[in-house]
């Protein structure tokens, strides 16, 4: 379900008026709805109940500490990237048995902190890491889960810098090496090789890439299999796409009815690592007009969020719908064609180009599917404060982060007077 809808004139998130929740808050602000995230994460569970799957949410698409406890009390898991991460993790309370640990370059510091918590499972991404991962379990003297990321090399059909499973990303590890360490699998005695890991791209609306890569994975299972290796899980990763602007993209429901047939007959804990398919259609941002600015050429709309608000527009291209907070009275034949740009100093600085949008200096606008990696990819570029973030929940709001001010931007900087 979706609860940013127009009532009359006005957006609203659930029985919250967008509006007011401007003006109470200021902007840019980011507002999170409740009922969409938590009703997208029941529905990927119910989806796939025959099998009493694992769902770990991914935390990097949104970290937001309320937003992540939410999901856990819901009986989520967690995948995490980072130190900081797990960090999180902890300080909700998530329950060590639900967490996985993927990236390319844990260090030995992060390594040891998940290894004193107890996750259910490092996945690994190279030789070198599994190395480094059963050195330090010899030193803690314990048997430490691993899962091995496997890349399938095949494309996604996704943006390239989201695309994870082609074999020139630093991504996983080749079947071939994957083979080798099975077999080899004495080299590594404070290791348990515990399940095969996947993780092919990000926003994936098709499921075909899903089903080759998960056909080549299950030949590796039975490598296993065929070795003396008894597996526990297989984690088949996240990457299921939403709707930005004009895509089709799989149910939950109709994604399972593929999965499921090549899953179940494995015997083995299916894993899933869901992140923007929860968060990212119960997010937006809203910001406001500073100015119109026209040219002979171009008509802009400047807002007072920008790049560092939102980078996925300048970073991938990505287009996010735009929308007023609150419908003109004017014909829409008044409307003008019209990029939206924020107030950081690069050209790459916009939100949305070409938009037919029929407002004036002051209004608000909402920048819509902003849920998933967009405030966790925020920055401070140009010395601009972060947004506050609000979770609405039925006709209730709460602030779940305050607004940056210029002191914290400056919090943690050593002046020295003289050289």
């Amino acid at each position: 379900m979706y609860y940013f809808k127009f009532k009359g004139r006005k957006l609203y998130c659930e029985r919250v008026c967008l509006e007011e929740l401007a003006q109470t808050f200021g902007t840019p602000l980011y507002v999170y709805s409740y009922k969409t995230f938590v009703e997208h994460f029941l529905k990927i569970k119910k989806a796939f109940s025959k099998v009493s799957p694992l769902i770990c949410y991914s935390v990097k698409a949104n970290s937001n500490l309320s937003l992540l406890k939410i999901l856990v009390d819901k009986g989520a898991g967690l995948d995490i990237v980072s130190g900081g991460e797990l960090f999180r993790a902890k300080k909700i309370n998530c329950p060590p048995q639900r967490i996985v640990y993927a990236s390319v370059g844990k260090t030995e510091k992060e390594i040891k902190e998940a290894i004193n918590y107890g996750i259910l499972a490092f996945n690994v991404e190279s030789l070198a890491e599994l190395k480094r991962i059963n050195s330090l379990a010899g030193k803690f003297k314990k048997k430490v889960d691993v899962a091995l990321r496997f890349n399938p090399d095949i494309s996604a059909y996704t943006h390239r810098y989201i695309t994870t499973a082609k074999k020139g990303t630093k991504f996983g590890m080749a079947s071939e090496v994957i083979r080798e360490i099975i077999l080899n699998r004495g080299n590594f005695p404070n290791l348990n090789i515990v399940g095969i890991h996947i993780h092919i791209g990000s926003q994936i609306t098709k499921a075909g890439p899903f089903i080759r890569a998960i056909k080549k994975a299950k030949a590796l299972i039975d490598y296993a299999n065929r070795k003396g290796l008894f597996l526990n899980y297989f984690n088949i990763g996240g990457g299921l796409g939403i709707v930005y602007q004009k895509e089709r993209p799989q149910t939950a429901e109709s994604f399972a009815k593929k999965i499921l047939p090549l899953v179940k007959g494995l015997k083995l804990k299916l894993i899933l690592e869901p992140g923007r398919f929860i968060m990212g259609n119960a997010g937006v941002l809203i910001t406001r007009i500073i100015y119109i600015k026209e040219t002979p050429y171009k008509r802009f709309i400047i807002i007072d969020a920008g790049m560092n608000d939102l980078i996925r527009p300048a970073l991938y291209s990505a287009y996010h719908q735009i929308l007023p907070l609150s419908k003109s009275l004017k014909a829409d034949s008044s409307a003008k064609l019209s990029d939206v740009v924020g107030p950081v100093c690069e050209s790459a600085d916009f939100l949305g180009k070409n938009r037919v949008l029929n407002v004036e200096e002051g209004a608000y606008l909402a920048v819509l599917g902003a849920g998933a990696y967009s405030f966790s990819m925020a920055s401070n570029y140009n010395s601009r404060c972060k947004p506050a973030e609000v979770l609405v929940k039925d006709k209730k709001f709460y602030l779940i982060r305050k607004r940056e001010t210029y002191q914290d931007l400056i919090r943690k900087e050593i002046l020295f007077e003289k050289f």
